[in-house]
């Protein structure tokens, strides 16, 4: 485990279908590129660099955000920037973990 994923804690175990079907957004913090090569089906792709800079409204009107990126380091962060800000926000860590736990 690297340092960085220990303190953004890596992945959190949660119902993520369960808080889709109440309306959490699903987030990919990866690149253009990276989201554009596989990505969960209905999620919205902000890349941390720009997450970092701007928060959308529509992430402050979601229920929850549910964080996913390549591995769980920058989603990592960037549940933790949510948080800061007021909102309800989970690690899902990788893509392909969180498309396998809503399926």
């Amino acid at each position: 485990m690297s340092i960085l994923s220990f303190i953004f804690k890596k992945k959190q175990s949660a119902d993520f279908k369960k808080l889709i079907s109440e309306g959490a957004i699903v987030l990919d913090v990866r690149t253009p590129v990276e989201f554009d090569n596989g990505h969960v089906r209905g999620s919205i792709n902000i890349p941390f660099q720009i997450l970092s800079k701007m928060l959308p409204a529509k992430l402050f009107n979601a229920k929850a955000v549910i964080v996913c990126c390549q591995s769980g380091t920058r989603s990592g962060m960037a549940k933790a920037l949510l948080e800061k800000k007021g909102i309800v926000a989970y690690n899902g860590g990788s893509w392909t973990d969180v498309q396998r736990a809503i399926v």
